[in-house]
């Protein structure tokens, strides 16, 4: 399977009406207890184990250089350590959070997203990891401690203009979230990926002690390994009016690097309660080729 027919089966599994009900439909289970959430989304997900994810092109990741790594181990999971890890192929591994923004749409939800992570070694797995430790959107999402989540930010810009900027300006209502920057792509240059971070960090991703439980709540995604074969390295002296902080996980460190996707990712992502493993890119390789887009259960 190519990435042509991997990109087109994932889009075709998104109905944008479908999508709409289920918005309608979370205005309602948001009322239940959690404990009745987690328990309605893990029987909706007995079968359907996937769901599909597509990042729109222009997701930007501000990478910011941790000074103190010691002072990151206690917002981690249990079972994860800090880990160095490099951007691009050939960069100097380095400790970083990372702030990503983008707009995504899936078979649930649809709309942007900004996302704080930390970057762990799974010591059970030893997998590189990425660690969600806060997001905000504008749209619904869902995690085990929180359950069925509103948006928390009313108005969300996150798109490209015809200078070929960048623009993104993000903040929750509450202003304990926020994050805002504009970049320009003329001078970016294209460069391949470090695929230990890209591709098996994103075949370990788990909740923070902000955003979800002590022993996490790990998850894969599924995708052809080309989908993080490069991106656009835009140049510091190209990124104006930057601001990004997450109140409830302050962590003192340094806007150092600035990545863009300009083209769509597609994957597909393990339902609430499901989790995929793949110890290997040609274990991850040979799933995402076996895929049946036509008998796939999905949400």
């Amino acid at each position: 399977m190519n990435t042509r027919v991997f990109a087109t089966g994932t889009e075709r599994l998104v109905d944008p009406m479908k999508v709409g009900e289920v918005h309608y439909l979370q205005t309602k289970l948001r009322r239940l207890p959690v404990f009745l959430q987690r328990k309605i989304i893990k029987s909706a997900t007995k079968k359907a184990t996937k769901m599909p994810f597509i990042v729109e092109p222009y997701a930007l990741f501000l990478f910011y250089e941790i000074s103190d790594p010691r002072k990151v181990q206690k917002f981690l999971p249990d079972g994860y350590e800090p880990a160095e890890f490099s951007i691009f192929k050939g960069d100097a591994p380095k400790y970083y959070g990372i702030m990503s923004n983008f707009r995504i749409h899936t078979s649930v939800f649809w709309g942007t997203r900004s996302e704080f992570y930390l970057v762990a070694k799974n010591t059970r797995t030893g997998l590189l990891s990425w660690v969600i430790m806060d997001y905000m959107s504008d749209t619904i999402s869902y995690d085990e401690k929180h359950g069925l989540r509103s948006p928390d930010v009313k108005s969300a810009v996150m798109t490209t203009t015809c200078d070929a900027e960048v623009l993104v300006d993000i903040k929750t209502a509450d202003d304990t979230k926020c994050v805002e920057a504009t970049a320009s792509l003329k001078n970016a240059k294209m460069r391949p990926l470090d695929q230990t971070l890209w591709i098996e960090g994103n075949t370990s991703i788990a909740y923070g002690r902000l955003a979800g439980e002590p022993d996490s709540d790990l998850f894969s995604l599924t995708f052809l390994p080309e989908e993080m074969r490069e991106a656009l390295d835009i140049p510091l002296s190209d990124v104006h009016n930057v601001k990004a902080y997450t109140k409830s996980a302050p962590v003192a460190a340094t806007l150092a690097k600035v990545v863009c996707f300009p083209y769509a990712q597609h994957m597909l992502s393990d339902a609430p309660g499901n989790t995929t493993h793949y110890g290997s890119e040609k274990a991850l390789r040979a799933a995402a080729e076996s895929v049946d887009f036509s008998k796939l259960n999905t949400l």
